[in-house]
């Protein structure tokens, strides 16, 4: 074979594995995510992405209970396809007030998981508003 079919061969191999990687990825997604709503039934969950070009890459997965107290905190920071979550045990129970005030406080040196915390915040209070809209809008619909 000439060199230039090789190449084309290896460009295929190295595609077909990328693709089976994300694949992965996004399976593990998946269960993280079925297991958290099927666990947490009532409060919120929010999600947060954010896609580094040149950066790693970063998805945060932040439930809260109905009165707003963190029940769990995971985030997926890197650049693999075989990169998995960790919990931040250490938020847990804290009110979500504390981690709105300052989201960097998971990643201080990270943009991104910063930037994905806020996300599933802002996530949160977007549900929580279309659940509970402020009374003047209340009072305009009625």
């Amino acid at each position: 074979m000439a060199m230039w079919q090789w190449a084309l061969l290896l460009l295929a191999v190295v595609w077909a594995l990328q693709a089976f990687g994300v694949w992965l990825q996004m399976r593990h997604y998946s269960d993280v995510f079925k297991g958290i709503t099927n666990r947490f039934s009532d409060g919120y969950v929010g999600t947060g992405v954010f896609h580094g070009r040149l950066r790693k890459g970063a998805i945060a997965i932040v439930v809260v209970s109905p009165d707003l107290e963190l029940r769990r905190v995971l985030v997926m920071y890197g650049r693999s396809v075989f990169t998995k979550f960790s919990r931040y045990e250490q938020f847990e129970g804290i009110p979500l007030d504390r981690l709105r005030q300052n989201p960097a406080v998971l990643g201080e040196k990270e943009r991104g998981v910063t930037e994905a915390v806020r996300q599933a915040i802002r996530q949160i209070d977007d549900k929580r508003e279309q659940e509970y809209p402020p009374r003047d809008l209340q009072a305009a619909a009625a």
